[in-house]
C-alpha cells in the first residue's frame, strides 16, 4: 500500500470521531461548488471600498475552475480514493468528478491568498483567518475520504499561484494607484 493510502487509513482509524466528523463535514461543505468563494467575492464586490478585492479575487475563482475544473482533472481523471483504497470509508457524499487535484482547495486558497495580497499590514490577522479556513476546508477532503494527500498539495500550491499570477496581473488595472488597493 502507498504512503497516501496509509495516511488516509490513518485519519479514518485514528483520528476521525463523531465531533470531528461533524466539523470536517462541514468545512467540506463550505467548498462545495465554490459557494462560499462565489459569496464572498460577491459581498467584497457590492461594496464600493473593497470591489478592487473582490474583482481581483473573482477573476482568481474563476481562474481556479477553469483550470482544475475544466483542465486538469478531465485531462488526469483520477479515481477518487474511496473507490480504490480497500477498507477507506466515505462519510459524505460521493462528488461527481475525478479527484486530481482538489477543486475545494484550490477555491479556497486562490480567494483567500488574493484577499490577503490585496489587506494592508493593519488588517493581515483577515487573511490570516481566511487562510485558517482554507486550510481546514483542505484538511476535510483528507478526512471525509475523497482526495489523496497529493490532490490537496496540488490544490493548494494552484491556489496560492493563481492568486499570485492574478494579483500581479490585475492590481494596477483594477485600480489607479497601489496604495488604493490595501484596505
Amino acid at each position: 500500500m502507498n504512503w497516501e493510502a496509509d495516511f488516509l487509513l490513518y485519519l479514518q482509524n485514528n483520528v476521525r470521531t463523531e465531533f470531528l466528523n461533524y466539523i470536517m463535514r462541514f468545512f467540506s461543505f463550505l467548498g462545495d461548488f465554490g459557494w462560499l468563494c462565489i459569496v464572498l467575492c460577491i459581498v467584497l464586490i457590492a461594496v464600493k471600498k473593497t470591489r478592487p478585492i473582490g474583482i481581483i479575487a473573482a477573476v482568481g475563482l474563476v481562474g481556479s475552475l477553469l483550470a482544475v475544473n475544466l483542465g486538469i482533472k478531465p485531462f488526469v481523471h483520477r479515481p477518487r480514493p474511496y473507490t480504490t483504497i480497500d477498507g477507506l470509508i466515505l462519510i459524505t457524499r460521493k462528488p461527481l468528478d475525478s479527484s486530481f487535484p482538489s477543486g475545494h482547495t484550490s477555491a479556497a486558497f486562490v480567494v483567500s491568498c488574493a484577499i490577503t495580497w490585496c489587506l494592508s499590514r493593519k488588517k493581515k490577522w483577515i487573511g490570516i483567518i481566511l487562510i485558517i479556513i482554507a486550510s481546514l476546508i483542505a484538511f476535510s477532503r483528507l478526512y471525509v475520504g475523497v482526495h489523496y494527500p497529493t490532490d490537496v498539495l496540488a490544490g493548494i500550491l494552484l491556489g496560492v499561484g493563481i492568486s499570485i499570477v492574478t494579483y500581479l496581473a490585475l492590481r494596477k488595472k483594477v485600480l489607479l494607484k497601489e496604495s488604493e488597493l490595501k484596505v
